[in-house]
């Protein structure tokens, strides 16, 4: 009689528990609720007769059973996904799967991809957007561009290009274009989890702390559509930025930038380095990057004199955001 395996799902949501560490966590990479990752767990254990998990404070931990289990079902997992990743790429020779970030695959990446399909038309890209990293040894991709320190382990990992920050709004902003740093004290600025505005406050020579209110951004792209709209002054990298300057959609405000702490890296596992269509995908990329190299980036506002004391919006009054 062949042995019975338990359900698939609930599988994966023992080994992404065990791999984040967080039921919040599992649920967001599994892209389920939270109660649902709790009640596959519930599940697992009733079926399998086996305490898998315990509580620690207001979360929960494996037990010692369940965390021999979930290492041996990820190692399962992993050959599953890599017999997946075999049998799909001899029925489509042609696909090349890129994991990227949400706000990257908006901004860059899908403004560009017209260019790579018109000039490599024998190759399928598929792009997974996602702001998880890439695990190669469970999840169904050939290559990753991730944006960060660069030490990723177990992959390869290539420099791509570098980041800078600074202002941008748009021309319809409520009360016109600031004509110098100390005029943002004016204006909403919009925040993000990705960056804080004290860095450029600093290199612009305003003592001010960073700001503790009005709306925040945990994507970059939609700060970015914030900003379009009118809504406020954003922090823009310079990689997310696309065409918005050249195109007027959006106003670069002053000569001050920042550089960023993170970089952009491909990365791919070792067993698929001397893949032809990885070979292309990053000739590609590099193309792209050195087509930006080229492009003007217009500043609608000099930076002129500060004030010897500048005073900061009311937002920014106070304890600075930890």
């Amino acid at each position: 009689m062949d042995p019975w395996i338990p359900p698939m799902q609930a599988l994966r949501a023992l080994e992404a528990v065990a791999r984040t560490g967080s039921l919040t966590k599992a649920a967001e990479g599994l892209h389920l609720t939270h109660g649902a990752i709790s009640h596959q767990l519930k599940g697992l254990e009733e079926d399998l007769g086996v305490r898998l998990t315990q509580r620690a404070g207001r979360g929960i931990r494996l037990t010692d059973e369940g965390a021999r289990f979930a290492t041996r079902v990820r190692v399962a997992l992993s050959e599953l996904a890599e017999a997946v990743r075999e049998v799909t790429e001899h029925s489509n020779p042609r696909q090349f799967r890129v994991s990227v970030m949400p706000s990257f695959a908006a901004r860059w990446l899908l403004p560009r991809i017209g260019r790579f399909l018109a000039a490599h038309p024998d190759i399928d890209l598929d792009v997974r957007a996602t702001s998880l990293l890439v695990d190669f040894r469970r999840d169904d991709a050939d290559a990753g561009i991730r944006y960060g320190a660069g030490s990723y382990i177990g992959v390869m990992s290539e420099h791509l290009m570098d980041d800078v920050y600074f202002p941008v709004c748009s021309r319809k902003i409520d009360g016109g274009l600031p004509k110098r740093p100390a005029d943002l004290s004016r204006y909403l600025l919009l925040r993000s989890d990705a960056q804080v505005w004290q860095t450029w406050f600093r290199a612009a020579a305003l003592d001010w702390p960073e700001p503790t209110r009005g709306p925040i951004f945990n994507d970059d792209s939609h700060l970015m559509q914030a900003a379009i709209e009118g809504q406020g002054i954003a922090l823009a990298r310079s990689s997310l930025i696309g065409n918005d300057i050249v195109n007027g959609v959006l106003v670069r405000l002053f000569d001050i930038e920042v550089p960023s702490p993170w970089r952009y890296y491909l990365v791919y596992p070792p067993s698929v380095s001397q893949s032809p269509k990885l070979a292309v995908f990053r000739q590609w990329l590099r193309d792209e990057i050195e087509r930006d190299a080229q492009m003007p980036q217009n500043v609608g506002a000099p930076r002129g004199d500060a004030d010897k004391k500048p005073r900061a919006p009311a937002s920014m009054r106070g304890r600075a955001r930890a």
